[in-house]
């Protein structure tokens, strides 16, 4: 898929990424460099916990998006996923196993009034499991370039 400029975004439309599985080592390697909290290092440690069993840390889940959105074909943005804000969710954790994959939809374009060779994208980013659970919900405010004339 060619790159999208702000003038090729709709409200509504939708991109769909590849999909990538994650493994009980990369949580844990993660964990031991980014986030060591019991539930993303030890499988025994996390059943004594509120999620009962090992699950990656939300930083991680975060960065698996940014991976599938960039790589994966989820969002491809002329200049590329520059964010400007945005609310992130994580409503069930992401575990051993799970095969991940994002969908995301424009909500909202707003063309900047004072830099008119950009405007302000809202999109609506789920990341979800192969059972189709949300494991998080990413909505960004995006800067995306107009067509240079």
């Amino acid at each position: 898929m060619d790159t999208l400029y702000l003038e090729d975004l709709t409200v509504g439309q939708t991109f769909v990424s590849s999909s990538l599985t994650i493994t009980a080592d990369e949580i844990i390697a993660f964990a031991g460099k980014y986030d060591p909290q019991p539930f993303h290092l030890d499988d025994e440690a996390a059943k004594r916990t509120l999620f009962g069993g090992l699950a990656a840390s939300g930083w991680h889940t975060a960065a698996l998006t940014m991976r599938l959105l960039v790589q994966g074909g989820g969002t491809p943005l002329a200049g590329g996923i520059i964010g400007g804000g945005g609310e992130i969710a994580w409503p069930r954790p992401t575990r051993p196993g799970d095969t991940l994959h994002v969908e995301a939809e424009v909500v909202e374009i707003i063309p900047s009034r004072s830099k008119p060779d950009r405007g302000m994208v809202l999109m609506r980013n789920r990341t979800l499991n192969q059972n189709g659970e949300e494991v998080q919900v990413f909505t960004a405010k995006l800067v995306v370039p107009r067509r240079p004339i």
